[in-house]
């Protein structure tokens, strides 16, 4: 008995850990981020209505606005048809209002008390950011092909490659969880609902007219081309335009791509910080 005793771990002044946290740090992260990222996607599942309703808006930008302009050969900047030059333009921007709006979660989810339950779990923080990453380049996957199928069906001029399809689908996910961190980092510094619309708004059209998604950088004022040289979705439109189009701004593909992932590790990082503070 003695001896039971002399081996016991709380006789001999030995902490035993959770089985959780006995896991290594890299596989608790990647098995956390999965997690997150199947919950996003049942979500996304039981949603799909509303994946619809936000797939009009980029439409209506291509055929409408698009059309209006189609022969527009200044703007088009080498393509035929300006309806091809804006398609990357616009699929970027609709998976940006996919994800500058994903911070309303994370108010939602403090206000249920959903937010603290997830906290107090043994999840490392960055697994919950980045499953929700996860969630949100899903969504703009999704909604990305359906646009890809539409500009199939109208004949409008991509060049269907499969390098290209891939590795623009990648960027673009890449960009969009860059973005849904970003709407954490404010979320979680924001006590209602209505004030982060209302910051989500300010943030999103500034983004997406001060970029090269609706016209190329070259005709842009000197001043407006400085701002857009340091918007990570100028880089997001431009790299999506080579993949899809093999034209594009003066940038190489890779330095698009560098761009996105270096924006992405540091909203991931920048979110992971701050979320811990979106339940005080």
């Amino acid at each position: 008995m003695s001896s039971a005793s002399a081996a016991s771990p709380a006789v001999s002044g030995e902490r035993v850990r959770p089985p959780a946290l006995a896991v290594p740090a890299p596989l608790r992260l990647l098995a956390g981020a999965q997690a997150m990222a199947i919950t996003e996607l049942q979500k996304l599942r039981h949603d799909y209505l509303d994946l619809i309703t936000r797939s009009v808006q980029p439409l209506l930008w291509l055929f409408v606005f698009g059309t209006a302009l189609r022969h527009n050969h200044e703007l088009a900047a080498g393509t035929s048809d300006y309806r091809a030059y804006i398609a990357p333009g616009v699929m970027a921007q609709a998976a940006l209002f996919i994800a500058i709006f994903f911070g309303l979660a994370v108010i939602w989810e403090r206000d249920v008390g959903q937010l603290q339950r997830l906290l107090a779990t043994p999840l490392p923080r960055t697994a919950i950011v980045l499953g929700k990453a996860v969630g949100s380049g899903v969504r703009a996957f999704v909604q990305a092909t359906l646009l890809l199928i539409v500009l199939a069906i109208a004949s409008i001029g991509i060049r269907w490659s499969v390098f290209g399809v891939i590795g623009a689908l990648v960027l673009l996910v890449l960009g969009t969880g860059s973005f849904a961190c970003m709407s954490m980092l404010i979320a979680a510094g924001v006590r209602t609902r209505e004030r982060f619309m209302g910051i989500g708004q300010l943030i999103t059209m500034p983004l997406f007219f001060a970029s090269s998604a609706l016209y190329p950088l070259s005709i842009m004022p000197g001043w407006l081309h400085v701002v857009a040289r340091v918007n990570p979705l100028t880089y997001e439109v431009q790299g999506l335009r080579q993949m899809l189009l093999g034209v594009g701004g003066s940038g190489e593909l890779w330095l698009d791509f560098l761009v996105v992932i270096s924006f992405f590790v540091v909203m991931v990082a920048a979110a992971t910080r701050a979320y811990p503070r979106a339940i005080l």
